[in-house]
């Protein structure tokens, strides 16, 4: 049986001394509900904050996750951060192709590709993230358009590998809009890339990978979705924030 995770990208928001405040939060938060939690917890928090809050995390059960990093291990590319710098950290999942990321920075499928081969190289987790535009979804091309990104995202990668990675589903229009996709809609999506993957893969591989559902995750609307059979987990934006939000959608598996 599939394990849920729940992984909170704090995006660009907080100071080391913010984060510090937030991690602590989170962490007595789930200490004190931890008879009650049956879930992999994630936090990435932006990089100036990541060697104070994996120190924080030491002996806690919650994991570091990285927002982005470069597919190359060292090199003349400022302002880029490598896969053994996360590592050294302690990082063991890494956010890949996140819209914003293909927006704002222009990561390319061809970029998001290395991206993940690399974080298996050093021994993360990629969290690759697919989804539409609304324009997209309006003209009802949302399946083809995330399988022409699993198909260049999961090229030449093993069954192995792709077994162990997580896919986040993250329609563009609810990220940051308040705007959510119905537990219907997203469990329609998460089943088509489930049957994507056993298509390029096989039974097995379709069977093990966890399949994130991200878009305006909030306590009162997260229950529906990590309840529909093919939704193992979110990949939660605003809400991870929050501690006592956080928490509610921990609690809501």
């Amino acid at each position: 049986m599939r394990k849920k995770i729940i992984a909170g990208n704090w995006k660009m928001n907080g100071t080391v001394t913010e984060s510090t405040i937030l991690v602590e939060a989170i962490k007595k938060a789930i200490s004190s509900q931890k008879d009650k939690l049956s879930c992999d917890i994630v936090v990435c928090p932006p990089f100036t904050a990541m060697s104070t809050v994996s120190d924080l995390l030491d002996g806690s059960s919650i994991q570091l996750g990285a927002q982005n990093m470069h597919a190359i291990d060292k090199g003349a590319f400022t302002g880029e951060i490598s896969p053994p710098m996360l590592t050294e950290l302690g990082c063991t999942y890494v956010i890949i192709g996140h819209s914003e990321r293909r927006e704002y920075a222009q990561e390319s499928d061809s970029d998001i590709h290395a991206k993940i081969k690399a974080a298996f190289h050093y021994g993360m987790t990629p969290i690759l993230c697919v989804g539409e535009s609304l324009e997209q979804r309006e003209k009802n091309v949302t399946l083809s358009w995330i399988k022409n990104q699993l198909t260049s995202a999961l090229n030449e990668l093993s069954s192995e590998e792709v077994s162990k990675m997580i896919i986040a589903y993250e329609p563009i229009w609810a990220i940051g809009t308040g705007m959510t996709a119905t537990a219907e809609q997203a469990e329609e999506v998460c089943s088509s890339i489930r049957n994507m993957i056993k298509t390029m893969f096989n039974d097995e591989v379709a069977s093990s990978v966890r399949i994130q559902y991200g878009g305006s995750v909030k306590g009162d609307n997260a229950k529906a979705l990590l309840h529909k059979p093919n939704i193992d987990g979110a990949l939660v934006g605003g809400a991870s924030l929050d501690a006592d939000e956080f928490m509610n959608i921990i609690l809501s598996i």
